[in-house]
Parts: structure tokens; sequence; C-alpha cells
């Protein structure tokens, strides 16, 4: 007989995983300097690529890969507008999240209520997921949760390890003497910008694969902006974020639960938008909270060649 604790931690790491896979996206853009709100958008278009065409074929993988295709094409206009244009990369980015919300409900709208029948199932780890207690809450989940641990492990250490690291995060806190070091600026936000998009999408895909395999609109529900404010609130370190994607994905896996205590589950509904207000309060605040926040020093600034960043 299963303990207690297992059956709503398992759940919340399975609700976890698409806002960890958005929010690591989101921490490299965010390192490398460029603020990116249309992760909502993206993972909305991920989720209806990544269900038409494993509908389609009948094969997951190619939903899966398509939607990593469609976040890194989407992320690449914000790019542009943001990094080549000097664009506000506010506006840019909430833009983008507005087109993506909208494409695919127009586009989808013949797929609302489909099943998926061909998804990823669950496939419990050989001995692992037969120790008890953290056997069954880690190591009986389908191929994307299992994934997410590794990719977490390897963003952390290239992130804190290597020297791609180290390029990233001078460019995110002084581009300027990065570029006069020899490191292309633009080079760098770009393929951050890009990769967050690409993982936008593979977290969009994750909702309509295996979370829910079918096609709704609007699923996202938020979780977009719940992952930007999950990289400010987890000071842009990968091991937090990992925690504050699970805590939030424990949080929707109670929100049924927590009726039981007078706590009506559609107050949950406001959080996305009541933390994306506070991220960009803290983003487009004063030099003395950002630094406590540990935010980057360039973060959410065009960078101009030849041109200080103050």
């Amino acid at each position: 007989m299963e303990h207690w604790l297992v059956p709503p931690l398992r759940v919340a790491i399975e609700a976890g995983t698409p806002l960890l896979l958005a929010s690591l996206g989101e921490l490299y853009a965010e390192r490398s300097g460029v603020l990116n709100l249309g992760i909502e958008g993206m993972m909305l278009m991920g989720a209806l690529t990544g269900f038409i065409v494993a509908l389609t074929t009948g094969n997951p993988w190619l939903g899966l890969l398509s939607a990593i295709a469609v976040g890194g094409l989407m992320a690449l206009i914000h790019a542009f507008t943001s990094i080549s244009l000097h664009a506000n990369q506010v506006i840019s980015g909430l833009a983008l999240s507005m087109f993506g919300v909208g494409l695919s409900g127009l586009l989808g709208k013949r797929f609302v209520g489909i099943p998926l029948k061909t998804t990823f199932s669950v496939i419990p780890v050989p001995f692992l997921s037969k120790i008890p207690i953290l056997g069954p809450i880690l190591f009986k989940h389908n191929i994307i949760v299992y994934i997410s641990y590794i990719v977490i492990f390897v963003l952390w250490f290239i992130l804190h390890k290597t020297r791609i690291g180290i390029i990233i995060k001078a460019v995110g806190e002084n581009p300027a003497a990065a570029d006069m070091a020899g490191i292309d600026v633009y080079k760098v936000r770009y393929a951050c910008t890009i990769f967050g998009g690409m993982m936008a999408g593979a977290a969009g895909a994750y909702l309509s694969l295996t979370h829910i395999p079918m096609w709704v609109e609007n699923m996202t529900a938020g979780r977009g902006w719940i992952a930007v404010a999950i990289v400010v609130f987890a000071t842009w370190d990968p091991i937090r974020t990992l925690l504050g994607s699970y805590l939030f994905g424990s949080i929707e896996a109670l929100q049924y639960w927590l009726q039981q205590w007078g706590i009506d589950p559609s107050l949950l509904g406001a959080l996305p938008y009541a933390v994306t207000i506070l991220v960009l309060v803290i983003v487009g605040s004063s030099k003395r909270l950002r630094r406590t926040m540990a935010a980057p020093a360039a973060l959410g600034k065009p960078y101009i060649r030849e041109e200080k960043v103050v």
C-alpha cells in the first residue's frame, strides 16, 4: 500500500515539470540579459504544434521535436526585435505572448477535445522505483520527466562550471566589458533567447502530449507567466528554480484539496498575473533592489555596441 505522501508529491512533480522546463529556458535568456515575457504564447504554440503533429503522425517524439522548433522560431522573433532592433523587451515579449495566445486559439479550434491516442506513457525505472516512498515519487513517470532530471543537472553544470556559463553571465552583467573581451554579445543573447523559446515549446508539448493528452484552448492557464516569476524568485539559480517549479506544481496539485479548507481554487487563476506584476516591478526597480535579488545587471537593457550600459 502506498504511503499517503506518494500521490500528491508524484502529481506535484508531474505538474511542476512544464514549469521547470520553461523556467530553465527563461533563466538562460535572462542570464544573458534578455527578458522574455512571451513564454506563455510560446508554450501554447508548442502545445498545439506538438499535439497536431503527434495526432497526425502517431509519433509523440515528432510532436515534441516540432514543438521545440516552433518555440525556437517564436523566440527568434523576440531576439530579432529586442537584440538587433533594440526594441523594448517587455513590449516585444508581451506582443509575442498575445500573438501566440490568439494564433493557437484560432488554429486549434478544430482540434479542441480530440483525445490523443499515442502519448508518452509512464515507465517505472527498474530498481529505483522500488525504493520506499522516494521511488514511486521520483521514478514512476513518463520519459519527459526523466529527461528534465538530466536537463537540470546539465544546465546547472554549464552555467556554473564551464567557460560557456562564464560567458553567458558576463554578457548579462556587463555586455560592454564582454564585448571588449572579444565576446560576441549579440550571438550569445540570440543563442540563449532561442534556447529559452525551445524549452518553452517543449514545456507546452508536455502539457498536450502527456499531462492532458488533448488540445484545450489556453491550456497553459498562465504557466508561462509563473515560469517567468519562478526565475526571479529563484534568484536566477537552476537548483532553486527546480524547487520553485515543484512548489508551484504542488499548489496546482493541491488546489482541490485546498477547497476543503474553504479556499476557492479559482483564486489560483489570478496568481500568474499577480506574480507577473511583481516581477515587472522588481525588474524595473532600483539598482539596489535588483542587486539584492541578484538580478543580472543588464537584464532588460538593449545593448548597442560602443555604448556603455548604465
